[in-house]
């Protein structure tokens, strides 16, 4: 064995940081594997880089508690770490014609899952909010926000790195073996080809997640594993709105909504289309179906101004026409395998909860939960 650590963590997205992190805080000497040049380069970048408050998913399922709980500690700690973010709120509007019982599935899951600030407005406290928006009904979420998400990443990296952590790029995991009691044995490709061993083995490759999990374990135990590419458009000149704008939620989705970055600058996205492989190019067929969805809540949207910006894919477990999945913590009480923990479908509001999704992580390791 070329080289012996106590923990290895797949993946350097933000989750994989989070729970390094937490994992190096804990006093566990941990290494990240990244097997891109640089942290985060697939979903924790190509996203809408929103704080979620909680309020889309059932009661009790593992992405309100994480997303709940992961808002609370992701505020405290861009405040500790002075990670650029604003709390700019979120409107999700109900068209013309629709009653406010459109939106009554939102407001109960989201009490139900201990969100307790929302606000009802009507059309009149739409415009007064956002004129340019055009609905009948609208739910405000004044907890939820934005943040430089590469930021946060430098920000968990740092911590991982202050707390004795070890963060390697360009090292893809090859090949490997998990075994039923003692020392995980893992295969590393890049510049210099390493053997590692280690006790505690976490898969946050995100993407690669189910195919690494085949790779290490070689069984179908683990969760299937479906891409949703979702494309994202740009909008040029002075942004229309000062708080994002959500539709009702779609199969798949939160639908076509509007987001703001730091810098007060409008992207509109994103959509969904179901692909069988990662493929990051931009298709620009689909604009006639973007401009229809912005204008059912803003009418006077400039086609002229919209430009095609990025893409980002979700991974996710289950595929077209199924329910929505939630997050699988995929742990030794699921498969019996002690000390390794795999991550399934863990896509929005996974930025939000990565703080509360390491904690879970953690507890699963330690055999606290």
């Amino acid at each position: 064995m070329d080289y012996q650590t106590d923990a290895v963590v797949i993946g350097a997205g933000v989750v994989g940081l989070a729970v390094a992190r937490e994992l190096a805080r804990s006093g566990v000497e941990t290494v990240v594997l990244e097997q891109g040049p640089h942290i985060g380069e697939e979903t924790s970048s190509r996203n809408s880089e929103v704080i979620h408050a909680g309020i889309y998913y059932p009661p009790g399922s593992v992405k309100a508690a994480t997303c709940v709980r992961g808002k609370r500690l992701l505020y405290e700690f861009l405040e500790s770490h002075q990670v650029p973010y604003q709390r700019c709120g979120k409107l999700v509007v109900a068209p013309p014609g629709c009653g406010r019982e459109a939106l009554e599935p939102i407001s109960q899951r989201a009490s139900q899952c201990g969100v307790e600030d929302l606000e009802w407005v009507d059309a009149a406290g739409i415009g007064e909010l956002e004129p340019d928006v055009d609905g009948s009904w609208a739910i405000l979420s004044p907890s939820t926000g934005i943040v430089d998400s590469h930021q946060l990443m430098l920000a968990l990296r740092g911590d991982l790195e202050s707390a004795g952590g070890m963060l390697a790029v360009s090292s893809p995991v090859e090949s490997g073996a998990v075994v039923k009691l003692g020392t995980h044995r893992l295969t590393v490709g890049g510049a210099t080809p390493t053997d590692i061993g280690c006790k505690i083995l976490v898969n946050a490759s995100g993407l690669s997640a189910r195919s690494l999990w085949e790779k290490l374990v070689g069984d179908a135990e683990a969760p299937a594993q479906y891409y949703a590419k979702g494309h994202y458009y740009s909008y040029g000149g002075k942004a229309p709105f000062s708080r994002l704008v959500y539709p009702l939620p779609e199969a798949g989705g939160l639908g076509v909504h509007a987001t703001l970055d730091l810098g007060g600058q409008v992207r509109f996205g994103p959509d969904v289309r179901w692909v069988d492989e990662v493929d990051y190019s931009f298709d620009d067929s689909g604009r006639a179906d973007f401009v229809d969805a912005i204008r059912r809540y803003y009418p006077d949207l400039n086609e002229d101004r919209l430009q095609p910006g990025y893409t980002g894919i979700r991974p996710k477990v289950v595929g077209p026409g199924e329910p929505a999945g939630d997050f699988t913590l995929f742990g030794p009480q699921q498969h019996g395998i002690p000390g390794l923990v795999s991550l399934h479908g863990i896509e929005s509001p996974g930025l939000t909860a990565c703080l509360a999704i390491a904690e879970r992580v953690a507890a699963m390791i330690f055999g606290k939960e």
